[in-house]
Formats: structure tokens, sequence, C-alpha cells
């Protein structure tokens, strides 16, 4: 695979504060790259230096070149604040940029592929917020680039809306074109990433694909359980009825360790036989998020986030889980 961004070394700092502290990556043509990290970690920063739009110590390299002299029609860079002229339609938006390149793609094609066409004579400022962001990301492809920059690209667009951005972007990537992804949505750098990389305290502290991560890092199944009496009274109940299985309480829930789906079933015979009576009851698979958590101590700050019956806000959010008894699901957020 053609490296098309290459960085070695890379160390940025801002007085006494490291921002970035020798990072090192590769990403090839054709992939989807996501970096994660949590706030303060340097990701802004290493998309800065990524792009040349800020001076880091080390080497960066873009199409084997320094990122300064990159070719614009190559390159786009959607950043995570971006305010576009207000009192332009959402059509007269991707005319003008397509407008800076010598050759661009169509505007009202553009306003298809990021589902605008309905709302494509609305003034920017009288879009809702997610159909805002949709717009950000369609100028952000009038130049059709070979490497795509996207920091927090679906914030703000309800769940349907980011699963027709995530196809599309699948199709850009199955297309050659390289994305190096930036998200607080955990759901997002799954579907999309070939590789991960998580960002700690300006250290790029794991790479790999998702999968090899939670393999690594994720640690094991588990069956989470809110008994109705106390999770200890139920542990000890269910020790004594059937030591077989490997237990832990956790705050007001009992958690059996390491349990795949095939003992699922042995397990809730064994809450029966135990007279243990549970208001919820959710198995767990290990996910990219289980890794964040390991590897940095913080937790994901998301919008799919699941929620404590095991379901998620973001369905095919970050963590996979399926529900044997648990109260109404969570609510979807929407566009504004």
């Amino acid at each position: 695979m053609d490296e098309v961004l290459v960085a070695d070394d890379v160390r940025k700092r801002y007085g006494d504060t490291v921002a970035l502290d020798g990072v090192s990556l590769s990403v090839g043509a054709g992939e989807v790259f996501g970096l994660i990290g949590p706030n303060g970690a340097g990701k802004t920063t290493l998309v800065r230096a990524l792009t040349g739009t800020t001076r880091a110590d080390g080497t960066v390299r873009v199409f084997d070149g320094d990122p300064e002299d990159a070719d614009e029609q190559r390159v786009s860079l959607l950043p995570q604040s971006f305010s576009p002229p207000a009192r332009l339609t959402a059509r007269e938006l991707v005319a003008y940029y397509a407008g800076l390149y010598d050759d661009s793609r169509d505007p009202d094609a553009v306003l298809a592929d990021v589902g605008l066409t309905d709302a494509a004579d609305t003034w920017y400022e009288n879009l809702s917020g997610g159909q805002q962001r949709r717009a950000c990301v369609g100028i952000s492809l009038v130049n059709d680039p070979d490497l795509l920059f996207l920091d927090e690209p679906t914030t703000g667009i309800d769940p349907a809306g980011r699963r027709s951005l995530w196809a599309l972007l699948e199709g850009l990537a199955a297309g050659g074109t390289t994305v190096f992804l930036t998200s607080h949505s955990m759901a997002e750098v799954e579907r999309l990433s070939d590789r991960v990389g998580l960002l700690a305290d300006g250290k790029l502290v794991a790479v790999g694909t998702p999968d090899s991560l939670v393999a690594e890092y994720g640690g094991e199944s588990r069956l989470v359980v809110r008994p109705e009496t106390s999770p200890s009274a139920a542990a000890e109940a269910l020790s004594k009825a059937n030591p077989a299985f490997d237990l832990a309480v956790d705050g007001e829930e009992l958690v059996f360790r390491d349990v795949e789906p095939e003992r699922i079933g042995p397990a809730v015979d064994a809450l029966d036989s135990a007279g243990v009576r549970y208001d919820a009851l959710t198995w767990k698979q290990p996910s990219l998020e289980d890794v964040y958590l390991r590897l940095t101590g913080d937790e994901f700050a998301a919008f799919d986030r699941p929620t404590a019956a095991g379901r998620t806000a973001d369905a095919g959010g970050a963590e996979e889980t399926q529900t044997v008894d648990a109260g109404a699901p969570a609510g979807s957020g929407g566009e504004r």
C-alpha cells in the first residue's frame, strides 16, 4: 500500500506544555485512520501538524512532500469548528468553494451526496445544526480530494444522517480516498476505521485495527446483572448454589466475568436456582470503548454511550450488548 501520509517523531510544545511527544504514524492510500483520545491529548495539534497549518518538530510527509507544498486540489480539511458565510444558501456555499479549484465536483451532486437536495436553497443560518454540518462536509468534498481530514464530521447529525454519511465515506475510501478521522462517536470510529490510533498526553499509545485493539486491551465478555437485592448478597447466594462462575460486584451491579454467548443460558439458570431476582440482565462484549477506558482511565465522552439497560442511543454503537430483561430502550438524538 502506497503511503499517503507519514509522520516521524512529531513534537510540539506550547511554552511548558507538551502537546505532541514523539508521534509517528503512516497512512496508506484508501485507508481510513481513526484518531481518538481525551480532550487535551493533542489530537487537534496533530491534525494541524499533519496539514501544515502549524509548525512542529520532526518530519511530516504528504504525498512524499512537505504538507505546506501539497497540491490543494488533492487535500481537504474539515475542522471541528467551521463557520462559512451565513447569508448564503447551501447551494451557493458549495458553489463558492467549488469555484476555488481548477477542477471541482458539481455542487448539486455534492448536495445530493450529503442529503441536502431539499434544503439547497435555504440560507446556511436557517439550516438546522445537523444540516449545517452536512453542508460543511459537502464543502470539504468539492475538490474530490485524495486525502481528506475530518475532525468530528458528524457532530449534531441525527443517527440516520450519520449512517448516510458513513456510507458516503466508505464509498470514498473504496474509491481510493485516504481519510484521517477524529471523532467522539465510538460507533463512527469502529465502523469506518481500518486502523485506530489512541493519543494520550501527546503520545500515540496504541495503533491497530479495531478488532486487534479490542483483543489485546478490551478484556473479557461479561454478563451484567442488576439484582433487586444487594449485589453482594446475590453474589454470595450464587457462589453457594453454583461456584463455577467468576463473579464480581461493581456498584449496584453483579458481574459474571468471562461469559461467552453459550454460557448466558447457564448463568440465567444459576440466578433462578439461587433465587436471585433482577431488574436487568445484559451481556456485554468488549469494545473499542473498553480499550479507551483501559488505556486512558477516562470515560469516552460521546453521544453513543450505552444506557444502563445495555442499549445504545445510537444503534450500532460502541458496545455490543444483548438485553435479556431490561427497561425501555434509550431514545435517539436528532437534528435540531
